[in-house]
């Protein structure tokens, strides 16, 4: 067997800014560790960060390179919460169990973001707030019930009117947004080799171009085969995502791999910088398919969205995020686009993160739905709770069976179908 070729990291902004990456050579002698790790996002990458500092050994088993994949190439956005509303997520799991859950999601921005002074990563990091913003009636009524929810809780959310939005968005289109001030954002590509350096110093191993080929139990471990070593593990962590395969039964089947893509601009004049998102919060709407944006420590605009359901290389294979940049900023007609890209996220039937548990020692986390950057990092140190106490350790996420999606094989279809009809439904307001 021999090493496939590493494939190039998607043409973004990222790749031709990032910081060098660490040292992850490929896996060439056999390994015996406690815990092996199967994909290095930042779940994985997170995980074994926080098994090291607790002096687990362990080893993170990486297809390509750290960050190759969705951790390195989404928008950026460090979001609090997940999909659902708090009310919502305490009804669906029960009082004790959705509190928990949701001082977790809530909390995922300040934990990540402590990461990140705590070992000094240079990802241009910034925590200037999250604006889930509504432009049409049907949007805000949701923002509005959500705003309420958290303040409640008594968490740091204001809720926006029109006037203010025009002054922290520079743009007439929205009716309301809900403010959170611990959101932030930063350089994703960066983060991913942060973390990888990060766990490698506290004592991990990280291999590149060393996809698990298979996984399979022998005797009272785990035998991990891949294309030049093999490692014999006693417990095992799969964190692929998007890029979940067929390493364990029905798995692939249980979430739906989506393209998200993004469109960046060359660093804009001052004049227009000024104008736009002047607060440098992060902005994303609330409709059926949603756009987000950020104007990064470059200047550069950053918007993002759904996009083919292919890989991109270029802005024009995204268009319609440079024209709806200029409905919202007409100063920015003219203006160069000088990266598209994309990659692959994973969404659950749910739209909640899943953890599963589906034999002795294995431990699966996936599906962020698309607020993977904060949420996946702080998931890390849960799993690393789970790895080391086992299954009296408790974690603040549901541990469920695998349940594959019904007709899983049409999502292809399904996905452009969804896509069509939300920008329809986001037209007409419905």
């Amino acid at each position: 067997m021999t090493t496939p070729d590493r494939l190039p990291l998607p043409p973004s902004v990222y790749a031709v800014t990032a910081v060098e990456p660490v040292a992850t050579p490929p896996l060439d002698v056999d390994r015996s560790v406690s815990v092996a790790i199967i994909g290095g996002g930042f779940t994985g990458l997170s995980t074994a960060l926080h098994l090291a500092e607790q002096g687990t050994d362990c080893v993170v088993l990486e297809a390509q390179e750290p960050g190759w994949g969705a951790s390195g190439n989404n928008g950026g956005h460090t979001n609090p919460g997940m999909k659902h509303d708090p009310d919502q997520i305490e009804a669906d799991f029960g009082a004790e169990l959705g509190r928990r859950m949701i001082d977790f999601a809530y909390g995922t921005t300040n934990f990540t973001h402590d990461l990140i002074r705590r070992y000094q990563i240079p990802c241009e990091a910034r925590q200037q707030g999250t604006l889930r913003a509504a432009y049409h009636p049907a949007s805000a009524t949701a923002i509005e019930r959500t705003a309420e929810q958290c303040i409640r809780r008594g968490m740091p959310v204001e809720l926006y009117d029109r006037a203010k939005l025009r002054e922290v968005t520079g743009s007439d289109r929205y009716v309301c947004a809900m403010f959170d001030a611990r959101g932030g954002d930063l350089h994703p590509l960066n983060y991913a080799r942060g973390l990888a350096r990060a766990a490698v110093s506290a004592g991990a191993a990280v291999h590149g171009d060393t996809p698990a080929l298979s996984l399979r139990r022998d005797g009272a471990r785990w035998r991990i085969e891949t294309p030049r070593a093999v490692v014999h593990a006693d417990k095992v962590l799969i964190a692929t995502n998007g890029f979940t395969g067929d390493l364990w039964p029905e798995l692939r089947q249980t979430v739906i791999p989506v393209f998200s893509s993004i469109a960046a601009t060359a660093p804009l004049p001052d004049d227009i910088v000024r104008a736009i998102m002047p607060t440098r919060s992060v902005l994303y709407e609330s409709g059926h398919i949603t756009v987000y944006y950020r104007i990064d420590q470059n200047n550069r605009l950053l918007m993002g969205g759904r996009g083919p359901m292919r890989w991109i290389n270029s802005p024009g294979d995204v268009a319609y995020l440079m024209r709806y940049a200029e409905q919202l900023w007409p100063q920015l007609k003219g203006v160069a686009w000088t990266h598209g890209w994309n990659s692959r996220l994973a969404i659950t039937k749910d739209h909640y993160p899943h953890v599963h548990e589906p034999a002795e020692s294995v431990l699966i986390s996936l599906g962020c739905n698309g607020r993977g950057v904060a949420l996946s990092t702080a998931m890390g140190a849960q799993l690393a709770r789970r790895l080391i106490g086992g299954t009296t350790a408790e974690i603040d996420m549901p541990v469920t069976g695998i349940t594959p999606i019904p007709l899983h094989a049409l999502w292809p279809i399904a996905v452009t179908s969804a896509v069509i009809a939300g920008r329809v439904r986001d037209r007409l307001g419905l």
